[in-house]
């Protein structure tokens, strides 16, 4: 058997989808659209929308990023065009890990900003221009919760990204 890389939207193996009911949730993410009109959310690794006014039967949740990949901590971008979200998709460095994403309201357009291949990228946030995005790169260390640095990233997804912050000397590792 070769050895293939992995991705995690085409894990080996067999799956169920299963589906699920309900009415709440916990450990969620939840901004709203700078209009006011959209809640965008996560809930077990999926990404939603809805209108800010709700529906009764659920019927105008509607999901913008599913599958087997991990999306979570949308974000809307001050101009509303984009929402900058977490996920652990493979992307276009062939690695996954939780790197930053974008993609249009809808979710279309799904862009990978960061291309992390060992730090976690998380959190993120918006400059005020909507041209950037930034994210806290995780450092593991004694402490069980570790260390962060805070890092911009180009929504364009061609840089490197520009260093914020420095994380303390006691939590190198």
């Amino acid at each position: 058997v070769l050895f293939r890389s992995w991705d995690v939207a085409h894990a080996p193996g067999e799956y169920v989808d299963a589906k699920i009911d309900t009415d709440e949730g916990t450990w969620m993410n939840v901004d709203v659209s700078p209009d006011g009109s959209t809640i965008v959310f996560d809930l077990l690794g999926d990404i939603y929308t809805m209108p800010i006014a709700g529906s009764a039967d659920g019927s105008a949740v509607k999901c913008i990023a599913g599958g087997m990949q991990w999306d979570m901590q949308p974000r809307f971008s001050p101009d509303g065009k984009w929402i900058a979200f977490v996920s652990d998709r493979t992307g276009d460095n062939g690695k996954g890990g939780d790197n930053l994403w974008i993609m249009k309201p809808d979710g279309s357009e799904p862009r990978q900003i960061t291309r992390e291949t060992f730090r976690l990228l998380t959190q993120p946030c918006w400059t005020p221009d909507s041209q950037y995005v930034i994210g806290r790169k995780h450092f593991t260390s004694r402490r069980s919760l570790g260390a962060g640095e805070m890092w911009m990233y180009h929504i364009s997804g061609k840089t490197d990204g520009l260093q914020l912050t420095t994380r303390s000397e006691e939590h190198t590792s």
